[in-house]
């Protein structure tokens, strides 16, 4: 198409030649003529010095080299994913059944539906319209699909698990696994807690590969309307998220923990049970949050404090092994400066009383 098609699509406005012939989105050191490139990061303003791309996707304010040509947005980020969308379309697979795949009869499946080799619907599951279920998926008895899903490749959706409309489920996710319950007994045995419960996903989520969501014994873990989950995460059985949370890789939150809309979790947090998460709440890599947190609390650390004081302490910590000598060396002095006031034998006489 052309930059001018393009930027209409975008809701860019275009600066340059609108004649440009647009094939592909590339980044800003591979992109050639006839690419479109992308400047968000400041980091890379020397790679956006030197692109020889047709053009760039940038903010109002980015100056960006001449010959390339612009497409301003307040959301440049937002554009990029846009233009991928448009110049990069991902095949959809063909509407039908593969002949290997396994459908229980009293399953429904809705209007152009796809069903990969070697799936599996349960019985009295649901599958909405033009969803589309890769090779190996489990669909589990009395599960419903909402319309236009996309479920990856050896995907399980466990029985009575509700999934949105636009949802989409990354390879090897389990959703509706049993949560971790025990009890002991007067033994100690451990005595399994049957998981009943079931798990609700809200629409537009996506949950990343490898990623369990655990149900309860009763109720259900329920996932906001569009929350972004990555790969490798945990969420214990009863937990609810809100709408729009992101966990990056690796986050874990343990049973019952209630994940306020809007929070965002990075990489490898670890949330412990029964807390409350307020709304807006950030929680930078590798923090672990063992109390409940208000409404956009920003922490750090282990256990999760503020991240500005959390920043002071890590800045102090690199300096400990130079205070810990600087200590020391105060200690000897201040012995030695002790000592030496100290009175000797020969300045007290008889009576005890210094001369």
């Amino acid at each position: 198409m052309t930059l001018r098609e393009l930027a209409d699509l975008l809701g860019c406005r275009l600066e340059g030649d609108g004649d440009l012939l647009i094939t592909r989105v590339a980044d800003l050191v591979s992109a050639g003529p006839g690419d479109v490139t992308f400047f968000f990061n400041p980091k890379y303003a020397r790679a956006l010095a030197e692109t020889r791309a047709s053009a760039v996707i940038a903010a109002d304010d980015v100056p960006v080299p001449v010959p390339a040509a612009a497409l301003r947005t307040r959301e440049p980020y937002v554009a990029f994913a846009r233009a991928l969308a448009l110049l990069h379309p991902q095949p959809a697979p063909p509407a039908g059944v593969h002949p290997t795949a396994v459908i229980d009869p009293t399953a429904v499946l809705g209007e152009d539906v796809s069903v990969g080799p070697y799936a599996c619907v349960g019985a009295a599951a649901v599958v909405g319209a033009r969803t589309s279920i890769r090779a190996h998926v489990t669909i589990g008895d009395g599960a419903v699909i909402g319309d236009d899903c996309l479920l990856h490749p050896h995907v399980s959706v466990r029985e009575r698990v509700t999934l949105g409309h636009r949802v989409v489920v990354q390879d090897h996710a389990v959703i509706g696994s049993d949560g971790f319950g025990f009890a002991a007994d007067a033994t100690g045995t451990m005595i399994k807690i049957p998981q009943v419960g079931t798990v609700v996903v809200g629409d537009d989520v996506e949950i990343g590969v490898s990623t369990a969501i655990d149900r309860p014994p009763i109720g259900a873990t329920v996932i906001g309307a569009g929350s972004k989950i990555d790969n490798l995460v945990q969420i214990g059985h009863g937990v609810e998220l809100g709408e729009r949370v992101i966990l990056v890789s690796q986050v874990g939150i343990a049973g019952s923990t209630s994940v306020g809309a809007g929070t965002i979790l990075a990489g490898q947090v670890g949330v412990a049970g029964h807390l409350t998460i307020g709304k807006g709440v950030r929680a930078t890599a590798q923090t672990g949050i063992p109390n409940s947190l208000p409404d956009k609390a920003f922490v750090s650390g282990y256990p999760a404090i503020d991240n500005r004081d959390w920043l002071k302490a890590s800045a102090i910590f690199r300096t400990l092994p130079a205070l810990r000598k600087q200590v020391a060396d105060l200690q000897r002095r201040l012995v030695t400066l002790e000592g030496a006031a100290t009175p000797s034998a020969a300045d007290v006489d008889e009576s005890g009383s210094e001369r």
